[in-house]
């Protein structure tokens, strides 16, 4: 099983996480991921890309974050 299917089954199969779905997955506060993600850093880079906004919401594709743990 793939580090992408790990994250849909755990999540309910949606292909977007929010804010705080991803810092539980990263076992990070989400304020302490949201200051990581304003700064400039290898992880904010990194996560960056895996991002999108939906009016003032912020979520985070589950692809990208996969391939981001795997790449760790």
């Amino acid at each position: 099983m793939t580090t992408e299917e790990l994250i849909l089954n755990r999540t309910g199969g949606s292909p977007l996480l929010s804010l705080a779905q991803v810092a539980e997955i990263l076992h990070r506060s989400p304020d302490g991921l949201r200051i990581t993600l304003s700064g400039d850093n290898e992880i904010a880079r990194r996560l960056k890309p895996c991002r999108i906004k939906i009016g003032r919401r912020v979520y985070f594709r589950v692809a990208g974050i996969a391939r981001f743990i795997d790449e760790a």
